[in-house]
């Protein structure tokens, strides 16, 4: 009996140990609960403002006039009227390659040759954008006519300066043919951009975007 007694007093404890174990307790739990909650709200306003910076870049809006076009017997600009390309566009998968010419150029025209959108900038640029719009169809200045054979992950290669700057598709979507055009695309990468009207269908285009990955 006096042994049963002592294991007993042994395994008692104190009801002041007990409310301070719970006390203890609740404590770390509303700390916790705390920690978690403030971490939330940091996550989400984070998400928040990522989501409004990268909505007013998205909402950018470029000029672009594409369109299908048609054979017809136009003439081809003669060789007098050309000036000196600026770089080229080279697309090894449906060996294309063509010259652009300055910004300002009169030929800097889809009606002449692929066209330089104003706002464009040059692939030595930094985290700049190339723009370049092109006509589809099977006139003579269709240039971009091949462009619904790219597919993600293809190359691009822009030929400036001497050097060659490759890149890859990232994204291909399509908008409404209205005469302008929202990039989307990721403002902390070097990128080159192409537009035409979409094959079959007059009333949208489509946008080709691409991400510098070397230079040569």
């Amino acid at each position: 009996m006096e042994k049963n007694k002592k294991l007993n007093n042994k395994k008692r404890i104190s009801p002041n140990t007990v409310a301070l174990i719970g006390a203890l307790v609740i404590t770390l739990g509303g700390f916790l609960s705390f920690y978690n909650f403030i971490s939330d709200e940091r996550l989400q306003a984070f998400d928040y403002m990522n989501e409004k910076i990268y909505d007013n870049k998205e909402n950018e809006i470029y000029d672009v006039n594409t369109e299908e076009v048609k054979s017809t017997n136009e003439e081809i600009p003669s060789n007098s009227d050309i000036e000196s390309y600026i770089g080229y566009l080279e697309i090894p998968k449906i060996s294309f390659k063509r010259g652009f010419y300055n910004l300002d150029s009169k030929l800097n025209t889809v009606e002449s040759n692929i066209e330089i959108i104003k706002g464009s900038d040059m692939p030595n640029v930094i985290n700049g954008n190339l723009i370049i719009a092109g006509h589809s169809g099977t006139g003579w200045k269709a240039f971009f006519q091949n462009l619904y054979k790219l597919e993600i992950n293809d190359e691009l290669i822009v030929i400036y300066s001497g050097v060659n700057y490759k890149y890859k598709i990232t994204n291909i979507y399509k908008e409404k043919n209205t005469g302008t055009v929202s990039i989307k695309r990721n403002y902390d990468k070097t990128t080159l951009t192409l537009i035409t009207c979409t094959k079959d269908d007059s009333s949208t285009q489509t946008i080709y975007i691409a991400e510098l990955y070397t230079t040569e």
